[in-house]
């Protein structure tokens, strides 16, 4: 497990000095203060740890065993979320203020140089600390350099206004400096001291937030509103100042997610939704100006422009934006309360009015924020284990929760995919966007329905919304409103499939499954092209004629990323459409996907190697793409063949026949974990296991359906502590709206979705001595295993409900209703248990 940094506790970097915010007019969280006792708690010891006396203390820390009795819960649990873990490693992830599923998500753009661009991934990255804006949107994790949304950066400049800051393309001029010593994030809040001399401090709610900025007294103040400088850029934005109501508000219309993706063809670069905002102010504005392209309009109250989705020349020098002044020789910092709409001005001042009053401050918002944040992460309560492992489960779960994400108003009006205002259908709550299809369908959407199975279920509905207004189409990754087609396959089968397995039902169920089962069985003329390929193409069943015809996608007429890829992907939602269909009593379509989803077996090439068979291409004509290695990447998406052939999750019984035998597939297994010296593989290798993108992320618990469960308790073991830990480094790779963080919760409660469509789990073995997972309406599902640790990894011993079993699986209903484990674990691996032909988890559908 990762040391934390110095200077941090596993949950927020700390300011030096508390920032000396407190000179400065800022108000965070005191000692004693009785409005936040969380962050009261907090604040004392990560003032204490600055100091390097105290850093092998706080590293010790955060790897001793919790004292006290194994089966006491947290009192506290969001003083264990550490926003900045995943901010390096390629996590992707961002540190700002957000509540739970949040519209607005305060937090900083970062810049190395080039305003065209952005210091990583959706916006932030750990080592870079350059930063032109507080941007308030963000999604978590995605991997498209540079990410999606961060619209609307707002930056505090002291100095007089000399050029437009659309000419400023070096960010040398509006932008500054900062160091992670002054800087705090935690749930709900995030506090910022830039070099320039401004303190700032933020707290969101779902559609708004409150921020204070304290300038240095004495000096030229001015806000930017850089309203055109999205992330990918935009096509158009506009700003308003109004000098008399002490407001600024505007709009950008943008999209753009993964437009500079060299395998997509800049395919991306168009927009899909506007974003409007309003800002209110707490005093006058000593002055007023906008800029568009490269001139400087001082005086000014309105603009418009776009900066376009190029980089580079090609987009430098143009876009639009606004700004305002204040008087520094009054004492106290400005207070601005800000709100968020996908659909209209009025809209915006709506959500602001409702989420945050004229009396609002950071401190009581903030609050508010902890005990959202409270109520969410205590959906699961654990005893026992390591704080640093306290720290990545609860971070991870706050990862999870980041998405998907509200696009709906107050009054229930949401932005369509076809851009027209749209209203939420009868007894849905919140319309919501963001879906990482690829990604997210393997963990997060199962967790998301566990543990919030309301928010899945109007998620879902939601997806069925938006296809409805796409003619019938469901694309594999929304972003807001907008269809992206990023990745492959056609994930929301398989996604909605498994929340209804989990007991969701607040949606159109039979209305979605017919939808789904239209897409997967009527050619769309989308599928015959070939724009945004490989990367992002058209077609989310692509050339499904011919699919349907071969029973395989083809690799010389695939219309998609890789026809091995495709085919794998088909068979997987062709198997949640058939399982799904079941459990609404449609036998004819339950018959007939059962079969698709048995085509994966037409990619795989029994020959492919002396050692044994293989995932592998093929063309129309049959003939099998040549040459051929394990380690081959042709054909498949993100991956190599040795990661694709393990994807069968619903199969692999069969898979194990083709490769000789249960026996013979672990020793397979064995190799892709194992590097040649023994060792567990934790780097990208093509011939072994890829902890840090999903295709393989299901293999660790393959080995309980071969009848070798141990190793799957060590195995998952070994690599929730080889590649996840605490600190900027503490995510493997991508967090893909949460998924790798999806994946360490399930990992840390010993379960883990034996597909992703169906409701049974297969165990391994749990990190704490006690674990309560609360469904709502009373359900709960406790875990408890007294001798948990870092040594005790196996299993040799399991009751649910009392009764002994050995079984290395959970049925659906123990998820569904709530039940008891009870685990005995031991340092030495078990090689009966769990090792019987009743034992092993059964597959479905053939």
């Amino acid at each position: 497990m990762a040391t934390p940094l110095p200077g941090t506790t596993g949950r927020r970097v700390v300011p030096v000095l508390a920032l000396a915010l407190g000179l400065a007019g800022l108000a965070l969280p005191a000692a004693g203060a009785a409005s936040d006792p969380v962050s009261a708690a907090t604040t004392a010891a990560t003032t204490a740890a600055t100091t390097a006396a105290t850093t092998a203390a706080t590293t010790a820390a955060s790897t001793a065993p919790s004292a006290g009795g194994s089966s006491r819960t947290l009192r506290s649990v969001v003083r264990y979320v550490d926003p900045l873990i995943g901010t390096a490693n390629g996590g992707n992830t961002y540190p700002g203020a957000v509540r739970p599923f949040g519209m607005l998500s305060w937090s900083p753009t970062s810049t190395r140089g080039d305003q065209t661009d952005t210091g990583a991934a959706n916006g932030y990255q750990y080592d870079t600390t350059r930063m032109r804006g507080f941007a308030l949107t963000h999604v978590n994790g995605a991997g498209c350099h540079p990410g999606a949304a961060g619209d609307v950066p707002i930056f505090p400049h002291v100095g007089a206004m000399t050029v437009s800051p659309s000419a400023d393309s070096t960010d040398a001029t509006y932008a500054s400096d900062f160091s992670h010593a002054d800087e705090v994030a935690e749930p709900g809040r995030y506090a910022l001291g830039l070099a320039n001399g401004v303190r700032t401090d933020f707290a969101a709610t779902t559609r708004a937030g409150v921020g204070t900025l304290a300038f240095p007294r004495g000096k030229e103040a001015n806000l930017l509103f850089r309203v055109s400088n999205s992330l990918n850029g935009s096509e158009d934005a506009d700003v308003r100042i109004d000098r008399r109501a002490r407001t600024v508000s505007g709009s950008v219309l943008t999209g753009g997610f993964c437009s500079r993706r060299a395998n997509g063809g800049g395919s991306n670069k168009y927009s899909y939704y506007r974003l409007h905002f309003t800002a209110h102010f707490d005093r006058a504005f000593a002055r007023t100006g906008t800029w568009v392209d490269g001139a400087l309009r001082p005086g000014t109250t309105s603009a418009s422009g776009g900066e376009g989705y190029e980089t580079g020349a090609l987009r430098r020098g143009r876009g639009s934006g606004g700004y305002v002044g204040f008087d520094t020789t009054r004492r106290g910092p400005v207070t601005m309360r800000v709100g968020l709409s996908y659909t209209s001005a009025r809209a915006a001042e709506a959500n602001l009015r409702e989420e945050v009053g004229r009396r609002a401050t950071v401190r009581s918002v903030a609050a508010r924020g902890t005990r959202a944040w409270e109520a969410q992460l205590r959906r699961i309560e654990v005893a026992g284990g390591t704080r640093g492992e306290r720290t990545a489960f609860y971070t991870s779960l706050y990862h999870a929760a980041l998405e998907p994400n509200v696009t709906s108003d107050v009054a229930g009006t949401y932005p369509g995919a076809d851009r027209s205002v749209r209203r939420l259908v009868r007894g849905q709550r919140a319309q919501y966007g963001n879906f990482s299809g690829w990604d997210q369908y393997r963990a997060h959407t199962q967790l998301l329905a566990l543990l919030n199975p309301r928010v899945a279920g109007d998620f879902a509905q939601s997806l069925l919304n938006l296809s409805r207004q796409r003619g019938g189409v469901w694309d594999r990754w929304v972003h807001v409103n907008g269809a992206t087609r990023v990745m492959t396959g056609d994930p929301s089968g398989p996604t909605l499939a498994g929340m209804h397995a989990l007991g969701v039902r607040n949606f159109e169920v039979r209305a979605a499954l017919d939808s789904l089962v239209r897409q997967a069985s009527v050619p769309h003329p989308d599928g015959l092209s070939d724009y945004g390929c490989p990367g992002q193409c058209a077609g989310m069943r692509p050339n499904l004629a011919e699919y349907l015809r071969l029973r395989y996608a083809p690799q010389d007429d695939c219309h998609c990323w890789g026809g091995a890829a495709e085919t794998l992907e088909d068979a997987a939602a062709d198997y949640g459409l058939s399982d799904w269909a079941g459990r609404l009593g449609r036998t004819a379509t339950q018959r007939r996907f059962a079969e698709r989803a048995g085509w994966w077996e037409n990619t795989f090439d029994r020959d492919a190697t002396p050692e044994g068979g293989y995932q592998r291409a093929r063309n129309a004509d049959g003939s099998w793409l040549a040459p051929f290695t394990p380690a081959t990447g042709e054909g498949f998406a993100q991956g190599t063949s040795a990661t694709y052939t393990w994807m069968v999750q619903h199969d692999v019984q069969r898979l194990a026949t083709l490769m000789g035998g249960r026996s013979r597939a672990a020793q397979r297994l064995d190799a892709f974990f194992r590097t040649p010296d023994g060792g567990w593989s934790t780097t990208v290798d093509p011939l072994r296991y890829d902890p840090t993108n999903e295709p393989g992320i299901h293999t660790p618990w393959l080995y309980n359906a071969l009848g070798q469960p141990w190793k799957t308790q060590e195995t998952v073991r070994a690599y929730l502590r080889l590649v996840y830990g605490t600190g900027p480094t503490g995510l493997p790779g991508n967090d893909d709206l949460g998924t790798m963080s999806a994946w360490y919760v399930w990992g840390a409660l010993g379960m883990y979705p034996q597909t992703p469509s169906r409701g049974e789990v297969l165990l391994s073995s749990p990190t704490f001595t006690l674990a309560r997972i609360h469904r709502g309406n009373g359900r709960t599902i406790t875990v408890r295993a007294p001798e948990a640790s870092a040594r005790a990894v196996y299993v040799e011993g399991l009751r649910v409900g009392g009764r002994p079993t050995t079984r290395s699986w959970l049925p659906a209903s123990v998820l569904n209703r709530g039940g008891e484990l009870r685990y005995d674990l031991s340092t030495r691996p078990d090689e009966r248990w769990g090792t019987g032909a009743r034992d092993l988890p059964v597959d479905h559908g053939r």
